[in-house]
Order: C-alpha cells, then sequence, then structure tokens
C-alpha cells in the first residue's frame, strides 16, 4: 500500500522509482512485492514511456484506423522502393552528412518520379 517514490534516472533514460526501506522491511506482503535482498521495490520507467503509450493510444482509436491502413500503400511503399530500386539497403558512404546527401537525393529522384507519372495521366475526369 506505499507508493514508490522517485530516486534517480539512469544512463539509459529509465526514471526509478523506489519504496521506502524502513518500512518494507516489516511488511507482511514483502514475500510478495519483491524478493530483493534490502528489502525494496523498484519500479522503472522510461522517461518517454507516457508519450509511446499516447501515441499507440491514438493509433489505436477509431478515427485513424482507415489512415493507418493506408500507411502500407503509401509511406512503407517508397522506402521498399528506396530500398529496393534506388540502393538504400547498403552504402559505400560514411558519416552523417554524406549519408544524409545520399538520403535526400535518392527521396527526390522518388518525389520526381511520382510528379513525372502523375503529369503522364493526366487529370482526372469527374
Amino acid at each position: 500500500g506505499e507508493t514508490l517514490k522517485y530516486s534517480t534516472t539512469n544512463k539509459e533514460g529509465y526514471r526509478e522509482y523506489k519504496s521506502p526501506k524502513q518500512i518494507c522491511t516489516t511488511c507482511s506482503f514483502l514475500s510478495r512485492c519483491t524478493e530483493s535482498k534490502d528489502c525494496q521495490k523498484v519500479a522503472t520507467r522510461h522517461i518517454w514511456q507516457t508519450h509511446v503509450e499516447e501515441a499507440d493510444h491514438l493509433r489505436r482509436h477509431q478515427d485513424a484506423k482507415p489512415i493507418y491502413a493506408k500507411r502500407e500503400e503509401t509511406i512503407e511503399r517508397v522506402f521498399a522502393d528506396a530500398k529496393e530500386k534506388h540502393g538504400m539497403r547498403w552504402t559505400p558512404l560514411r558519416g552523417l552528412k554524406k549519408l544524409s546527401m545520399q538520403a535526400m537525393l535518392t527521396f527526390a529522384a522518388i518525389n520526381l518520379k511520382k510528379m513525372a507519372n502523375w503529369a503522364w495521366r493526366g487529370p482526372k475526369m469527374a
């Protein structure tokens, strides 16, 4: 029945919440709560966990389901084409600046191909 108080944030980005040792050593539910030798319950939670939960909640919301279903046709398709047709699976380049340049040129080429296809098809009639 005790609340775990915030203790510290570790290097991996997890907040640690710990129970008070003085209260837990005399608790009758200690064996059900923790098997720790120092009689202290420790719970961890990542600093971005609330944002992950909110994104997951929004993804599963009824209004977002049709949009999320189109993701595989649009966004995922672009990355798959970039990997298979435009050499984004491996690169001989090293460094963030060079890789960013390659990615920008690749996606610019993909966008130009899309625009050429749209122009070639012509306007849609109602």
